[in-house]
């Protein structure tokens, strides 16, 4: 099983959608704290539904905050810029959550899907950590960055 990770930020619309279409992308997860920001551009959470069946080949829309960090923690890694302070924060936080095991994995396993933030790179962004974490209790997951 594949799971996609992308950012919105330093993409053109074309190449963001290009992206998914030409990776067959066909759900767009959404792990943002804030998917209605005016920051977002063509990645606004009122917009992405039209954008996503329109120019990325019918692909479906999905937020789901519980792989969200939280809003004192994108704070303070804001104010900071602590990359290792905030990463063992948001593990913490997984393991409070209960992740993967309280999610529903045939949500991965219905549809060729890609977690979405707005980093514009994985190295420093919570897609790759929640990523690396479901592949830790699901073997069979491959992580691509796009």
């Amino acid at each position: 099983m594949k799971l996609y990770t992308i950012g919105f930020t330093q993409k053109s619309a074309q190449q963001f959608f290009s992206l998914l279409r030409e990776h067959g992308v066909q759900q767009l997860i959404d792990i943002r704290i804030h998917p209605q920001g005016q920051l977002s551009g063509f990645a606004r959470q009122e917009d992405l539904p039209y954008f996503l069946q329109e120019l990325a080949g019918h692909c479906k829309y999905l937020y789901l905050p519980v792989l969200a960090p939280t809003e004192e923690m994108m704070k303070e890694y804001r104010k900071d810029g602590d990359w290792m302070r905030y990463s063992t924060r948001y593990e913490v936080l997984l393991v409070e959550r209960n992740i993967p095991a309280e999610m529903d994995r045939s949500i991965f396993e219905s549809a060729a899907s890609c977690l979405l933030c707005s980093e514009s790179t994985p190295e420093h962004c919570h897609r790759r950590l929640a990523a690396e974490r479901l592949a830790r209790y699901w073997p069979d997951l491959e992580i691509i960055h796009l």
